[in-house]
């Protein structure tokens, strides 16, 4: 019981420690460019040897520091918001057990054992998904598993085609995969572009916020989800090849702009956030796609601190209210949650790029290096159209949930009297305000050369201020005069759902094996396997017991028709 009532202090205190541990030690392995690997050799087949590897560079351990430092923030936060859950311990270990799988994927080099991390990630996080178990929660979790093994198995295919080089260890081999090795990389991307939710995967990272709003906060906005990016920056010096790189180009832009398109139509507000979410992570793979890791590492770690802290005010919102999660029952919280308030106000203009928040340093250098590089034309305007939509959903919720008018349905308890949830979010909040600048002084100590006119320089500041006012004035318009949009009603819905991938994941892919499988239970189990199988055995054995039993009755009848048969049957073998 005492181990219960300050389990979340004491994780939350260790893991801050252990991130305190990593990030000192990622930025003297970063000052001076070294690394250490460990590698225990578990089985020797032929040439190939089979380890377990874990390395520690720069890039792991400041991953990892931001892990423990998000994880020990949410732990912590789950103390007071999972407090009265009847299965609290599950919900801790299970936290903890994410932040095992999560370091064994980041410090692993190799890909037999990044396997381990890999498949503990997508086993935890769907058991996570169906924590609160209700069917909605059960439909969630069978998407996201099932999304996710794609992943795995690509990992495990790409493991086989490895096995021709005599060693996983990708550290080394990345540098000489010519192109001939094409099919390894599609599958490599393939299974990132699972875990991180890209077109046609993306159904299920907003089914996925069925999950209690702390797993939310570290599973699925800042740790998770971003695994597939960390294996494409882990492999990018295999990536250098042109039909690569620009495929997953479009697929992320597409996956860019469908994501902000669609989470300015939704209520819910935390798949809202997950949306944006999406979004994100399609800025981090565009990048990475035009050959700069560096800066997707970037990106990765100063969105991983704000959206964390967002995740977390939506929770604080949520429970205050009563539990609802559609924005259209909250709004005027401005006056009544002020420091939540503030510290989601910081996270979502940290999101839009604001300057000098964590977003504007990795966010504005992306999309200026963007602008600089050799894109095409489509792939420029979804980087514009996606930023001015990032703006204007963020807007919209801003006004729905935090400004406007106060509604009578979140009347009771709205309040910051929760120290708890409010200190663990001042740890993030500090973050989000300054983890941008020190991270950009320490993974970028020269400054880009950013060379671009006078046009494209200001194309962002004014695409966001266009979205801003767009969010705002569009949603004002909303609420005061009726709804227009029901004259496009088709275009409306195809926007807001995602363009009906959660349709094309679920009931297009389940529809041709129902219906086989309806068919052959109709022609096979009820037709043809009941007339050659048991009923028809049945029907033969009776008839045949039958005449036995005939035979067996000492009738004078049946055996004088014997002896005619008999009779007929050996005088025709002798004529």
């Amino acid at each position: 019981m005492i181990w219960k009532m300050f389990m979340h202090e004491v994780s939350a205190v260790v893991l801050g420690l252990g991130s305190i541990c990593c990030g000192v030690s990622g930025v003297l392995k970063l000052n001076g460019m070294t690394s250490d690997v460990i590698e225990w050799e578990l089985l020797d087949f032929n040439t190939c040897m089979i380890s377990f590897t874990l390395v520690f560079d720069w890039i792991s351990l400041l991953f990892l520091s931001f892990v423990f430092l998000i994880s020990g923030s949410v732990l912590y936060y789950s103390g007071s918001y999972m407090s009265g859950d009847k299965s609290y311990n599950r919900f801790m270990y299970l936290v903890l057990a994410f932040v095992f799988s999560m370091s064994a994927m980041v410090l692993s080099p190799n890909l037999i054992s990044i396997l381990l991390g890999w498949d503990g990630l997508g086993l935890v996080s769907y058991a996570l998904v169906i924590y609160y178990q209700n069917e909605k929660s059960a439909n969630a979790g069978m998407l996201t598993v099932l999304s996710n093994r794609v992943g795995d198995v690509a990992i495990l295919l790409g493991i086989g085609l490895m096995s021709k080089l005599g060693s996983w260890d990708f550290f080394v081999y990345s540098y000489y995969m010519d192109a001939e090795w094409v099919m390894f990389k599609v599958i490599l991307i393939l299974a990132a572009m699972t875990k991180s939710a890209q077109m046609p995967f993306s159904a299920w990272l907003p089914a996925a916020m069925a999950a209690p709003t702390p797993v939310s906060a570290l599973v699925h906005s800042s740790t998770l989800v971003t695994a597939g990016v960390y294996l494409m920056i882990r492999f990018s010096p295999a990536l250098e090849g042109y039909q690569v790189q620009s495929g997953l180009l479009i697929i992320s832009c597409m996956t860019m702009f469908m994501a902000g398109l669609g989470a300015n139509f939704e209520y819910d507000l935390k798949k809202i956030i997950a949306l944006s979410t999406l979004s994100q992570l399609g800025v981090m793979l565009s990048i990475l796609a035009l050959g700069y890791p560096e800066l997707a590492f970037f990106h990765l770690l100063s969105h991983a601190l704000f959206k964390a802290l967002l995740f977390m005010c939506a929770g604080v919102i949520i429970h205050s209210v009563g539990d609802y999660q559609d924005i259209r029952m909250m709004g005027g919280l401005v006056v009544y949650m002020p420091l939540s308030v503030t510290y989601m106000t910081i996270s979502n203009l940290a999101l839009c790029g604001f300057p000098f928040l964590a977003g504007f340093y990795s966010k504005d250098l992306i999309l200026e290096v963007a602008f600089m590089s050799w894109v095409n034309f489509v792939a420029l305007i979804l980087y514009v159209l996606a930023t001015g939509l990032t703006v204007m959903y963020t807007a919209r919720l801003i006004y729905y949930s935090l400004s406007g008018e106060f509604n009578l349905s979140s009347l009771s308890g709205v309040s910051d009297n929760d120290k708890v949830m409010v200190n663990s979010m001042s740890v993030l909040g500090m973050g989000g305000i300054l983890g941008g600048a020190i991270l950009s002084w320490l993974v970028f100590p020269e400054p880009f050369m950013i060379c671009l006119s006078g046009l494209m320089k200001s194309l962002v500041l004014v695409v966001s201020l266009i979205g801003g006012l767009s969010g705002y004035i569009l949603n004002m318009m909303n609420t005061s005069y009726k709804l227009s949009s029901l004259g496009s009603y088709e275009v409306v819905v195809m926007a807001g759902s995602m363009w009906f991938m959660p349709f094309l994941s679920t009931f297009k892919n389940s529809e041709l094996s129902l219906f086989t499988g309806t068919y052959l239970q109709k022609v096979g189990d009820k037709g043809w396997y009941e007339y050659l199988g048991g009923q028809g055995i049945y029907y033969v054995f009776s008839k045949g017991f039958g005449i036995l039993n005939e035979l067996q009755m000492n009738s004078v009848k049946v055996y004088m028709k014997i002896f005619v048969i008999s009779a007929i049957v050996v005088l025709f073998m002798y004529i």
